[in-house]
């Protein structure tokens, strides 16, 4: 049995979305203010928001359970409205030997498709596949999208 997985989802959204990923690769720490009960903070620990390289952390809601997740922005591409993050500690690496999300949002004639993916390497055949995090992932970016739309009227 592989060790090796990954978990996919698409969320559409009525925001535009240069504007949902500016929110991820330029302004992460305002989730917390965006969805608070999910997302309790985003600290910048290394280099500046809105460049790959830079690390952050994340204080966040999981499975009703208070974690933590540092990461490096590995890359962000704006033409493709996509960033990719790399966990490098906290919580999640108790489970997994790594574990790297990508998002992207593509405009679409009317609002936009965002696309979330997962990457992921269990510690052992008996940890599960992380879909608590997909979950969290599809809430924080139905949230954003509100908070967007209010924002636009």
């Amino acid at each position: 049995m592989s060790l090796g997985g990954q978990l996919e989802t698409d969320v559409e959204i009525k925001a535009p979305a240069k504007k949902f990923h500016d929110v991820f690769s330029c302004r992460p720490h305002h989730i917390s203010n965006v969805c608070p009960e999910k997302i309790q903070g985003v600290d910048l620990h290394e280099g500046d928001w809105g460049n790959s390289g830079s690390v952050i952390c994340w204080n966040y809601m999981h499975d009703g359970v208070p974690e933590v997740a540092k990461e490096i922005i590995e890359a962000i591409d704006d033409e493709k409205n996509s960033t990719n993050f790399k966990v490098n500690e906290g919580h999640l690496l108790e489970k997994y030997k790594n574990f790297h999300l990508i998002v992207q949002a593509t405009q679409k004639e009317e609002g936009s498709l965002v696309h979330w993916i997962l990457k992921y390497e269990k510690v052992s055949e008996d940890i599960q596949e992380p879909k608590g995090m997909l979950k969290l992932a599809i809430d924080v970016t139905k949230d954003i999208d509100a908070h967007l739309m209010e924002q636009a009227n």
